[in-house]
């Protein structure tokens, strides 16, 4: 939840839920953006002309991909209200925590959206075998940039590497 040792800023542990929400906050606004947009756009589709040239497979791709992407922003909308309902409560830290979960989990539908729209979208303009690939290209390009990348940068934080580069 926090990239620092306990008590390395000297902070009360009120302070340090301030600060850990302020940034799971601002990761939220990053990712809030792209989301909506995205779900914006695929709300949109159905009354573009060419939405009846799609088969049936590709329909119902699309309505899982919608429904995905509505869960996605809901996820990331949800932090907000858990704050909302507790605001003031005195309860910064259960919220930070409850935030950081649901963080993680908008990482990875995020991915899984991301991966999905490209398969939809590959599927339309050449065809699904190719899609299929590109799906899972998007995907593992994702995991490794949100799942190992993050690991190792981690990792080298607890070894006490000073090195900043990947080789």
């Amino acid at each position: 939840m926090d990239d620092e040792p306990a008590n390395s800023r000297n902070e009360t542990p009120h302070e340090r839920a301030d600060r850990n929400w302020g940034d799971l906050l601002q990761e939220l606004r990053v990712s809030q953006t792209g989301v909506q947009i995205l779900a914006g756009f695929l709300i949109s589709l159905p009354f573009q002309s060419r939405f009846d040239d799609l088969d049936a497979f590709q329909k119902q791709w699309y309505l899982g991909v919608l429904g995905l992407a509505l869960l996605t922003v809901g996820v990331i909308l949800s932090p907000v209200a858990i704050h909302r309902l507790m605001f003031q409560g005195g309860a910064k830290p259960q919220i930070v925590a409850a935030a950081h979960v649901l963080t993680g989990l908008a990482l990875a539908l995020i991915a899984l959206l991301l991966a999905s729209s490209a398969f939809l979208v590959v599927d339309v303009v050449i065809d699904r075998t190719v899609a299929a690939v590109a799906g899972l290209g998007v995907l593992t390009v994702l995991m490794v940039l949100l799942v190992l990348v993050p690991h190792v940068v981690a990792s080298r934080a607890r070894s006490g590497s000073r090195e900043n580069t990947f080789h």
